[in-house]
């Protein structure tokens, strides 16, 4: 741990509670079962004012259905502002259910319904799957807004990590389908840019920690069924790889100073602003990825205002 002195004293604690794979050596099931046992395991807050319950949207043409968690106020008026909400997981682990907790928190904070969609994981299920699972999972919340008390205007999507990758391609699948407006895009370290892999100079300080070089090699080879770094990568897998960034949607982004992702998304950044997007980014020092898990950190509770205060200005809530 050579950059250890440049972690946050304050983040160090979730070094010890943050699980580094080496997905090389083990079996995918069983680290998504553990991860799942581990959620279990978990007290969930009663929260009486909020309604949740599992959606069953139809999937892509001859694919299977794609199951979505939808959280809202009981009691709040409709027509809601809503989120679409992708987990994380280098695109070979996570499931909605591990982002229920923090789900309602933000529904109880925003006052919007939140829909997580549970797409399928590589690599049983490589591009375009998980994105398309996610872009039918998106019209089916537009096509049935009415029912839903799901407000058109005020909808927008948000992920972390490879959720924050997925968003970034569904935001282009979107545009270039001329499917559903979007009024924001929420990407959390965003997991972008399958080049970051092959880097000739990769940035010195960055993905010492939690995931690093073999974790990112594993997750886009399995999204891309091909080693990653190649020809032809199409850009609704990894967004950074989009020629033209025009008539995306306003576009909040966050990412820690060590984070492998650094680098991609400060370039990401830059070329929706060139493209006449409107960003907000924020660049925390001293964080690696994941680093959030410190909850009382001050760079934690700083991170989660500048989102939470994103979110509200964009919902309008």
């Amino acid at each position: 741990m050579g950059n250890l002195h440049l972690v946050d004293k304050e983040l160090l604690t979730g070094l010890d509670m943050l699980p580094i794979f080496d997905f090389a050596a083990l079996d995918i099931v069983a680290v998504r079962a553990a991860l799942a046992a581990r959620r279990g395991a978990l007290a969930v807050p009663q929260m009486p004012g909020l309604r949740s319950e599992w959606l069953t949207v139809p999937g892509p043409a001859g694919a299977p259905d794609v199951r979505v968690a939808m959280h809202r106020p009981a009691a709040e008026k409709w027509p809601l502002p809503a989120i679409l909400h992708i987990h994380g997981g280098g695109y070979v682990i996570g499931a909605a259910t591990l982002e229920d907790i923090a789900s309602r928190a933000l529904v109880d904070a925003l006052g919007c319904a939140i829909f997580s969609v549970d797409y399928r994981l590589a690599p049983e299920t490589a591009h375009p799957g998980p994105v398309e699972d996610c872009y039918a999972a998106l019209c089916y919340v537009v096509a049935n807004a009415g029912a839903l008390g799901v407000d058109t205007t005020r909808l927008g999507i948000m992920g972390e990590s490879a959720g924050g990758g997925i968003a970034a391609g569904l935001a282009l699948l979107a545009r270039d389908r001329g499917g559903p407006g979007l009024a924001f895009q929420h990407l959390i370290y965003p997991m972008l840019d399958d080049r970051t892999c092959v880097a000739a100079d990769p940035h010195p300080y960055t993905g010492e920690f939690v995931w690093g070089l073999a974790q990112n090699r594993y997750g886009w080879a399995a999204l891309l069924g091909q080693e990653p770094g190649g020809a032809d990568v199409s850009p609704y897998a990894a967004a950074a790889r989009a020629a033209d960034l025009s008539g995306l949607p306003p576009a909040f982004m966050a990412v820690g100073a060590l984070d492998l992702f650094l680098e991609e998304n400060l370039e990401y950044a830059r070329r929706l602003t060139r493209a006449g997007v409107p960003v907000e980014l924020h660049v925390y020092p001293g964080a690696y990825h994941g680093f959030q898990l410190a909850a009382d950190a001050r760079v934690t509770q700083a991170a989660n205002r500048d989102s939470v205060a994103a979110l509200r200005r964009a919902l309008g809530t």
